[in-house]
């Protein structure tokens, strides 16, 4: 029995005890799926080390660390979200004053000869390195640990301008670019700084972005669509290898100007003479550079999959290299066409798909609110949102009601078994992440020890090989994350 017919059969008497409908399945054997928490270094310097793996294994039948070891943003590492309600542990206060960013292990300047980013180390706590600390604990403990970032920067780092991308209007945006040499240089010397110095079990790697068409249509979830003029990447390194594919840089951008009066008059709800979808259409046959661009992004993030599991099988091929795969994926049907998993898969031993319920709902309202003002303009909301159900596979409540209630466990299920259906053949592990207090507005959905625990037993139902609880332990709630134990703990016993 492989691994993941290992993880349908556990879960089984767990799950049909939980979940309405769901089957049961044949004996399990005694392995035990991976269970992983996301978690950043102010989590072990405000509450020490041992108190959370303690919390981590007694509260959550955490198995594996995903510590969050880069990141500028918000997301994985710091406190709670400033505004957000503090959890019940960690210290009782805002980072708002000493929260930065960068890496939270130490930098070795000679793998970071080859790019113009060499100051990057986080500052927030002095000469802390995470891993250092952690490590030799984890190990005792049984634990595995996987060094996890993600590509968010500042705009006032030294020399980050010589990494950023070019946006539509000719100005450096705040991302950076993957064709980039700097970039692409800085990101290999980054996992092989990891992966020499440290005894780590694997590296985890995020990018929770999208190419120019989608971004220009604000095919995403967020309360604030930007200018179609800030779309990426129209950079040197882009024209250069679009040409080597045979698209015409100017033809490109030239099609994104157009689509750009297109967006903007959109906006302001001046609808065209023959309405949006079927002049976006127009848009696209008269330009097929749009998609040819789009397929230029997507096709440099899969090279920069490639480029970095290949550096790190080089440097230590026990290790585990996966992706963290953005919640847009759930969303915006284009960005799912481009996530293709089979074309992904041999170069990830492991993809961490973003399936959260919790926020979920909020984030598909506010998604369908941005393409109900673009290429959907046409379409009632809630018509809108039931199309969207019917073609991504899943059927929640409606518009009104799913910021409140949020997305149900059989969306879990739903998604968890369409990644897990779509990786076969392949030797990827699935670990779909599991929402666990993810901030919400005010008078949103929030998350319940009943609902984490239903969503992790359905993830296990799907056949996943694993789950990873996030997105950071520095906003949960212990009791959600009891709940989240719970499930474990029946699906090891089933």
């Amino acid at each position: 029995m492989d691994r993941r017919s290992f993880i349908q059969s556990a879960a089984a008497t767990a799950v049909a005890a939980a979940i309405p409908g769901s089957h049961a399945f044949a004996a399990a054997t005694n392995s035990q799926p991976m269970v992983g928490m996301q978690v950043g270094a102010v989590s072990f310097v405000d509450e020490g080390v041992e108190k959370v793996l303690d919390v981590f294994q007694q509260d959550g039948a955490v198995n594996t660390l995903f510590i969050a070891t880069f990141t500028y943003g918000r997301g994985i590492a710091g406190r709670q979200v400033p505004g957000q309600p503090l959890p019940d542990h960690g210290k009782q206060e805002y980072d708002t004053g000493s929260f930065f960013g960068g890496s939270y292990t130490k930098i070795n300047p000679q793998y970071f000869k080859d790019t113009a980013f060499k100051s990057f180390r986080a500052t927030d706590f002095g000469d802390y390195d995470v891993l250092e600390a952690v490590l030799p604990s984890a190990r005792k403990r049984g634990m595995k640990t996987i060094c996890w970032f993600e590509d968010v920067f500042r705009k006032d780092l030294p020399n980050i301008d010589q990494l950023q991308e070019k946006e539509l209007s000719g100005n450096n945006a705040t991302t950076v670019c993957f064709n980039n040499p700097n970039y692409r240089n800085w990101l290999l010397g980054i996992v092989e700084d990891w992966s020499r110095s440290y005894d780590i079990d694997g590296i985890m790697w995020g990018s929770e972005r999208q190419g120019a068409f989608s971004n220009a249509l604000n095919a995403h979830a967020g309360s604030s669509p930007s200018s179609p003029m800030r779309v990426t990447c129209f950079c040197q390194y882009c024209q250069a290898k679009a040409k080597e594919r045979g698209i015409n840089p100017e033809r490109a951008r030239q099609g994104f100007l157009e689509l750009a009066k297109f967006v903007d008059a959109s906006q302001k709800s001046q609808r065209p003479v023959d309405g949006y979808y079927v002049t976006l259409w127009r848009l696209m046959l008269n330009y097929p550079e749009l998609l040819a661009w789009e397929m230029l992004w997507t096709q440099s993030l899969r090279d920069t999959y490639a480029a970095i599991y290949t550096k790190i099988k080089e440097v230590k091929p026990s290790l585990q290299v996966g992706w963290h795969i953005w919640h847009n994926n759930s969303f915006n049907p284009i960005y799912r066409a481009e996530q293709d998993l089979q074309a992904i898969a041999p170069h990830s031993d492991f993809l961490k798909i973003v399936i959260y319920n919790n926020c979920g709902g909020e984030r598909m309202a506010e998604y369908i609110d941005n393409v109900g003002r673009t290429l959907y303009g046409d379409v009632p909301k809630e018509e809108l949102l039931e199309f969207h159900y019917k073609v991504l596979n899943y059927q929640e409540k409606t518009m009104t009601e799913i910021p409140i209630v949020g997305l149900s466990a059989d969306y879990v299920y739903r998604e968890s078994k369409r990644a897990h259906d779509g990786l076969v053949g392949t030797k990827t592990l699935l670990w779909p992440g599991i929402d666990i207090d993810i901030p919400t507005a005010d008078g949103h959905s929030k998350c319940s020890p009943e609902g984490v625990r239903d969503a992790v037993l359905a993830a296990f139902r799907a056949g996943s090989d694993g789950v990873l609880l996030s997105r950071k332990y520095s906003e949960m709630k212990l009791a959600n994350l009891k709940g989240a134990g719970e499930a474990v703990r029946q699906v090891r016993k089933a």
